[in-house]
């Protein structure tokens, strides 16, 4: 199977946003409706995990993809995952951060709350409008083991890239 991410994340934290920066289209995102299939992303609506009754879509998407990305925008102050929500998508997680360019960005408070819901794994701080950390993203989806990943984050040495435990 080809390497296929699925973005999950509240409402409004920047999933459509990001996969147009990492599939290099331009212009503004539309609110998602639905599952969106594009190359080697899949957008989720922020409904679906926002409301426990629609984790039954995530999981059952899950089957499609290799990787999962666990978005948390920077300008809140609060996570839509329950803790250790990852540990029920057994794929390859990676958490990404929004909006670090924010006036009211925290990325300190967005790793704390990344790092309740990942077990282990990169976090990338991104911005998509001034395209930082986005050039992780697409290399992190390539590999295919814990081993690598960890490889991946320490040859970086990015303020924008950091491998939690």
């Amino acid at each position: 199977m080809k390497n296929r991410v699925m973005i999950i994340g509240g409402v409004q934290a920047g999933k459509s946003t990001l996969m147009n920066a990492l599939l290099g289209k331009d212009g503004q995102a539309n609110k998602t409706q639905a599952l969106v299939y594009d190359d080697w992303i899949v957008d989720t609506p922020g409904e679906y995990i926002e409301n426990p009754m629609y984790y039954k879509n995530i999981m059952a998407t899950s089957f499609e993809v290799t990787h999962v990305i666990y978005l948390q925008d920077a300008t809140s102050s609060k996570s839509v995952f329950p803790p250790q929500f990852s540990l029920g998508i057994p794929k390859i997680q990676i958490g990404v951060i929004t909006k670090i360019d924010a006036p009211h960005a925290d990325v300190e408070r967005a790793t704390a709350l990344l790092q309740n819901v990942m077990s282990q794994g990169p976090i990338v701080k991104t911005s998509s409008w001034q395209k930082l950390g986005i050039e992780f993203i697409a290399p992190l989806i390539h590999l295919n083991s814990d081993e690598e990943i960890r490889q991946f984050v320490k040859d970086r040495d990015s303020p924008y890239l950091i491998y939690c435990p």
